[in-house]
């Protein structure tokens, strides 16, 4: 049986999907059961089955910190797939952060060894792989990562919680690392994920950043993941990105797909070294949510290139342009929009 943590998630509720097509028998865990709907909203734009497949899925609600729930999820467990997660770039959230990426990946690992699991996948990201001072070199998996810069929180983390996986691999676990870029996919509109940006875009972007980072689809993610389970490559870390494109290209480009206007001023880097000073300022006095950090607003205008080749050539894998990825997540926004 196969275990997925952060079910309800943008990457878990599409592996979920892939998995159960594959007939897989699945567990998964939870933490509200609200955000199973959501779970079940994703399945309805792949299947007219949906209802069927959800109910294939073994549900258990389980924090990644709670060892006794944790350790019920893994009864008959040979495979695991690690994508919960908190996201968040508020310096304020920092020990949350620690909580659930570090010390939660740490308890998945130790349950792997002590449950002489075959396989575990997780889900990191390229916030956690270091940086070139020549932003034109393509940044890979050797790429080093830097403790004395000026990281941000959830970068932080991330990398903390490859160390644990490491440290698991030292102690006999075989693993694969993936390390993805701002993943794009449909279902999840509000808060932290990627949805979001479609729906700020269709309501109206003023500004845009010639930062550039690197962008991929949620199903190259869950396909690169399964497949890479299923061979024999262990104890690796693969960047996931297909293709390094300006936040300016792909808001124009998004903007292009919902039929609405392009943001059409540039947020320059002193407009936002003053933000995000001002976004501390309201937090410190107003107790208002960060918006804007210092590190968000420094890779808002930082040009990270990143080199895939590494999965090609594991692989012979291939991925789905963000043009492709965009035209068919926008034609989901607009489809829900409707309803």
């Amino acid at each position: 049986m196969i275990l997925v943590t952060g079910g309800t998630g943008l990457v878990g509720s599409h592996l979920l999907f892939k998995l159960i097509s594959n007939n897989e028998n699945v567990r998964a865990t939870y933490r509200r059961e609200k955000t199973l709907k959501r779970v079940k909203h994703v399945f309805t734009y792949f299947s007219d089955d949906a209802e069927n497949l959800f109910n294939k899925i073994e549900w258990i609600e389980a924090d990644i910190n709670d060892i006794p729930k944790l350790q019920n999820a893994f009864k008959g467990i040979t495979y695991v797939y690690h994508c919960a997660a908190f996201v968040s770039f508020e310096p304020d959230k920092y020990k949350t952060l620690r909580k659930i990426n570090i010390k939660g990946t740490a308890n998945i690992v130790n349950l792997c060894i002590s449950n002489k699991i075959s396989k575990l996948c997780y889900v990191s990201s390229i916030a956690a792989i270091g940086h070139h001072n020549n932003p034109e070199k393509l940044i890979d998996e050797e790429t080093a990562w830097n403790p004395e810069e000026d990281n941000s929180v959830y970068a932080i983390t991330k990398y903390g919680a490859e160390l644990e996986v490491w440290r698991g691999t030292q102690e006999g676990l075989d693993a694969v690392i993936v390390n993805p870029g701002i993943i794009l996919g449909a279902g999840y509109w509000n808060g932290g994920s990627s949805g979001n940006l479609f729906k700020q875009i269709y309501k109206g972007m003023r500004y845009y950043v010639n930062g550039i980072t690197g962008y991929i689809d949620v199903w190259d993610v869950v396909n690169a993941m399964h497949q890479l389970m299923e061979s024999d490559i262990k104890n690796e870390s693969f960047v996931l990105v297909s293709e390094s494109l300006s936040f300016k290209t792909f808001q124009t480009k998004t903007a292009n797909a919902l039929h609405v206007k392009p943001p059409t001023i540039e947020a320059k880097s002193w407009l936002l070294k003053i933000a995000w000073r001002l976004d501390w300022l309201q937090h410190k006095f107003f107790g208002k949510r960060r918006n804007l950090s210092k590190q968000t607003a420094k890779s808002a205008v930082s040009i990270t290139k990143y080199d895939n080749s590494k999965l090609k050539n594991a692989l012979e894998f291939q991925f789905k342009s963000i043009d492709t990825s965009i035209k068919e997540i926008t034609e989901l926004f607009l489809k829900d929009l409707k309803q």
